[in-house]
């Protein structure tokens, strides 16, 4: 049964959100964390205490030596390069499918900070929804030979990273150490944690007022990873969500191999508002900054749609997964 879609943005967050179109101020004043996870199991303990301290204090980190090879990371970019440089018409075959996180979109998502479209076009894979999404070995034009089984080996890299990651949140939440896991089984028919190929468009002219790559919002998910490109800018943190007087926005200067992490709303909700879900978008270009497109990869950590969400205290309503996901992409697209 489909569940029952609040169309009024009844969740605070997004109520937060439609308040958020304005540039504000930026300055690189507080920084954001950067964790070495090398030697993980053997160093966790002390892993743990320094993302819960990044999450609670930011929400935002980034991770080096995570085990994701450069090399994979950059197989990864050229297989997204080669998708997004397809004629529409032949990306137009992978539509994005209502609700379920799967295929591509164009300019389809409209932040409710904002109320106009990202500068962006996706392609997104979400597991138990690809059939005929795939521009794999075909006769078709559309054909990207290795396409499938490389990014699907990617994806589940990202799901252990991300794995390993929570697990240190679940420690410290007082849950087992595999629940995180558990309730992201990517084996599982209502698996929808999401690998996000992102093609930001190039610059044409000067932008309209209010026109932005990607507005300003949190996440949806538990957590995110981002990957990004040296030299492709734009990313931009405001520690601090529970006030939209005076947003101070970070960069979050991409650098080659390491990866970006958030916390978002729904592992928030999760930990009973212990782990901050920190605002974020994705600026467009200075006059003296790069005015060509921009790549980014994100993986969103999201629990199984039967898996329900309530805290250790219970401070809020327990809610399926689903239903928690569907408000706010009904909300975005």
């Amino acid at each position: 049964m489909q569940p029952t879609i609040q169309r009024d943005y009844s969740l605070a967050e997004l109520n937060l959100e439609k308040t958020l179109g304005s540039r504000g101020t930026e300055n690189d004043r507080k920084a954001i964390p950067v964790i070495d996870l090398s030697d993980f199991h053997e160093r966790k303990q002390e892993i743990t205490e320094q993302l819960w301290a990044a999450a609670i204090e930011v929400g935002f980190f980034q991770v080096t030596h995570h085990d994701i090879a450069l090399t994979d990371i950059n197989k990864a970019f050229q297989f997204s390069e080669q998708f997004f440089s397809l004629p529409i018409t032949e990306k137009e075959q992978y539509p994005l499918k209502d609700g379920l996180n799967a295929g591509w979109e164009f300019q389809a998502q409209v932040r409710p900070s904002t109320g106009t479209a990202d500068r962006k076009e996706s392609y997104q894979i979400t597991r138990p929804h690809m059939t005929e999404l795939w521009p794999e070995e075909s006769e078709s034009p559309s054909a990207i030979a290795g396409f499938q089984s490389f990014l699907l080996s990617f994806e589940h890299q990202c799901w252990q990273l991300g794995m390993n990651i929570l697990s240190c949140f679940a420690d410290k939440l007082g849950f087992t150490s595999d629940f995180f896991r558990n309730a992201h089984n990517w084996q599982a028919d209502d698996y929808q944690s999401t690998l996000r190929l992102l093609h930001y468009l190039p610059m044409e002219g000067k932008p309209a007022p209010g026109i932005w790559r990607a507005g300003a919002h949190t996440d949806f998910d538990c957590l995110t990873m981002v990957f990004q490109k040296a030299g492709q800018g734009g990313l931009q943190a405001c520690p601090g969500k529970d006030s939209n007087s005076q947003l101070e926005w970070t960069n979050v200067v991409p650098k080659e191999g390491v990866i970006t992490c958030n916390i978002g709303d729904m592992l928030m909700r999760w930990s009973d508002d212990q782990l901050k879900s920190t605002l974020h978008r994705v600026r467009m270009p200075q006059p003296d900054e790069n005015q060509g497109s921009r790549y980014s990869m994100a993986f969103f950590c999201q629990a199984n749609r039967n898996e329900v969400i309530q805290g250790p205290k219970k401070k809020y309503q327990a809610i399926t997964a689903a239903d928690y996901l569907q408000q706010r992409i009904k909300a975005n697209f």
